[in-house]
């Protein structure tokens, strides 16, 4: 088993290096050049369909509100990592990652518009009634790959089982530290509370989701500002440091171990592809379900996702560390408690502990939902609908075993289970991006101009 997990570990680092990064900010940047630089060009027009609709219950066929769809995206993508991985990302990479992490998340836009795009364009009704899609759908349906559409169903199916463990652990560590609850109570806590929005299906989810996912980012980016505020002289500082050591190294300075320009780049990269998954292949699963009348509009949800997870969270996580001073102090092995650590200057240890505590939670109790909804849809996709209520027992009886740390041999294949999922993707969207064009060159040109006059 050490020799397996050895190799398994070995390949996924690998893959995981300069192959995906390759593939995704190289993909990124055919699909912005394919699409005329569109999310540049047409951004006034993108924020007013997204940030100015958010209440619009959309028209055409569908499941959910447009609004709906993106935030059960959104919940599958906002969570620990915006909180952890910023300062992973910056004990790492030093302050110049968050440049990086900018630039990938404005590249990543590409990517997820087009997979979404997708999504609406190959979706399907289901036995329910239902609105379904994703990558399994546009690979076998748009291009014919019905083996690649198999494996690509297959590994997220498996790969949610890891996923599910590692996020029930890291919130019932978590919630063992701040409060003192044993971890076998929080897993089977958050796998009823998963399991009473999971039973009623896309439709209660997406009502959930639009409900938390909206006040969670709202409660840490208010207390973010809170914190920021309190240190807004530092606020010039921070994006010096983030402009001048993108393209320089930084020494060493107390607990910061120093950072070359290719680990500012390296992590932030990193952190602005993971954060947003463009290009891992699940928001489009979501947003399959939207009630939509074009493709391109729910396209830009898409962009709408990212420039939430990455633009605005991300940066406040960045900025709260800077601002505060505590990358210089807290060296990488203990990077996650930045932020806490950042809140305990404004906030004490005791509240600053309850507030990221609470969100964390409740991030992780909304991924929890919408990924074991991914993986329902896969099981669905290769053995029908009744295999969908089976894995789902599966997903919960995982929330139960990750918490307690059980079979953490299967966390090792985490990483290359998501690689089998993010390759044929991307690869699947670049080969499509002909009729990404099509979709987004007949939305600017019979609706842009009835939409700008409304």
């Amino acid at each position: 088993m050490d020799a397996l997990t050895k190799w398994v570990g070995n390949v996924s680092d690998f893959l995981w290096g300069m192959p995906i990064i390759i593939l995704l900010i190289g993909g990124g940047l055919f699909l912005t050049i394919q699409l005329g630089f569109f999310q540049f060009r047409y951004m006034p027009h993108i924020l007013h369909q997204t940030f100015g609709k958010m209440l619009s219950k959309g028209s055409g066929d569908g499941t959910l509100t447009p609004f709906q769809a993106t935030t059960s995206a959104l919940a599958s993508t906002m969570g620990a990592a915006n909180i952890v991985g910023v300062p992973v990302a910056i004990a790492l990479g030093g302050p110049g990652a968050i440049f990086w992490m900018w630039l990938v998340a404005l590249i990543g836009i590409g990517t997820k518009y087009s997979e979404v795009v997708l999504g609406i364009k190959y979706r399907e009704k289901n036995t329910a009634g239902e609105y379904v899609g994703g990558p399994m759908y546009y690979i076998k349906k748009g291009l014919g790959w019905k083996k690649v559409a198999y494996v690509f169903a297959f590994a997220l199916m498996i790969e949610i089982i890891a996923s599910t463990m590692v996020q029930s652990n890291s919130i019932a560590t978590t919630i063992e530290g701040s409060f003192g609850l044993p971890p076998l109570v929080t897993g089977i806590l958050v796998a009823v509370l998963v399991a009473l929005v999971a039973f009623g299906g896309i439709k209660t989810i997406g009502r959930v989701t639009e409900k938390l996912i909206p006040s969670m980012v709202v409660v840490y980016i208010v207390s973010a500002l809170i914190v920021i505020a309190f240190n807004f002289t530092e606020i010039p500082a921070a994006f010096g440091l983030i402009f001048e050591y993108a393209f320089q190294p930084l020494s060493a300075a107390g607990g910061f171990a120093g950072a070359g320009v290719a680990a500012a780049i390296r992590w932030g990269l990193a952190r602005g592809l993971y954060s947003n998954e463009a290009g891992i292949g699940t928001a489009p699963i979501a947003h399959a379900a939207a009630v939509n009348n074009h493709p391109a509009k729910q396209g830009f949800w898409g962009v709408f996702e990212v420039i939430v997870d990455t633009l605005i969270v991300c940066t406040m996580t960045a900025l709260v560390i800077l601002t505060t001073g505590v990358w210089k102090v807290i060296d990488a092995d203990n990077a996650s408690s930045m932020v806490t650590e950042a809140y305990s200057t404004v906030f004490g240890s005791t509240v600053s502990g309850i507030i990221i505590s609470i969100v964390l939670f409740l991030f992780v109790i909304t991924t929890v939902v919408v990924i074991i909804y991914y993986g329902e849809k896969q099981a669905e996709f290769l053995f029908g609908t009744g295999a969908s209520k089976v894995m789902r027992m599966v997903y919960l009886l995982a929330i139960v075993v990750g918490a307690v740390g059980g079979l953490k041999f299967v966390w090792e294949f985490l990483d290359l289970l998501l690689a089998i999922v993010v390759i044929p993707n991307v690869i699947a969207v670049l080969f499509l991006s002909g009729k990404v064009r099509e979709v987004t060159k007949d939305y600017f040109t019979n609706f842009y101009p009835l939409e700008r006059k409304k």
